[in-house]
């Protein structure tokens, strides 16, 4: 007994294959493409974040990473940040849109730390990332989140970023991940080879 091979099904000349004709098909692809909603949707990337960054409570910049060119310059970087924390250091809410960029920020005594993500970006994602952010702060700095003490640790503070968001890649969420091995060494063996 032979096996029945598997083809495409032939349809009639000109005949869709759910019913109707292939013109009425062909103009229901051309309204679906004129469709302003399909035109919001972007091609998904792993490049979620485009900056993270911390300031204290007078705005000022204590740590920063940005992984785009949408702010090349430092001065740039410096007066998109004045404008985000005027935006948001008032304000309860965790979330915020600005310059078309999607910012999810927490606060913590005098410190305020920023996950920006592109316009089209999954809110959630970017919360993730910054309670993870804050997570292994909190850990690594003792439950101690204050400027004082990131000024002291301000070294491994830049290492538990990396951890975390490698070129704009978020390549750990939960805190055990974004810890690195250092934490747990005398400060002094810090300051040695790795």
């Amino acid at each position: 007994m032979q096996r029945a091979e598997a083809r495409p099904r032939q349809h009639p000349e000109g005949a869709a294959p759910g019913g109707g004709s292939g013109g009425e098909r062909a103009a229901a692809a051309a309204a679906g493409a004129m469709d302003p909603t399909r035109l919001l949707f972007q091609e998904p990337s792993l490049y979620t974040v485009k900056a993270i960054f911390i300031l204290d409570n007078d705005g000022r910049r204590l740590l920063a990473k940005y992984y785009d060119d949408t702010f090349p310059s430092t001065k740039e970087q410096k007066t998109f940040e004045r404008s985000v924390f005027n935006k948001t250091h008032k304000t309860d809410s965790e979330i915020a849109f600005l310059e078309g960029l999607t910012i999810v920020y927490k606060s913590s005594i005098d410190l305020f730390f920023y996950v920006v993500g592109s316009s089209q970006e999954n809110e959630l994602m970017l919360m993730t990332v910054l309670t993870c952010l804050f997570d292994s702060l909190n850990h690594m700095l003792r439950k101690n989140v204050e400027k004082r003490s990131l000024l002291d640790n301000l070294d491994g503070a830049f290492l538990v970023v990396d951890e975390i968001v490698d070129g704009g890649w978020t390549t750990a969420l939960c805190p055990s991940k974004a810890l690195p091995r250092f934490c747990n060494l005398p400060k002094s063996k810090l300051n040695g080879p790795y």
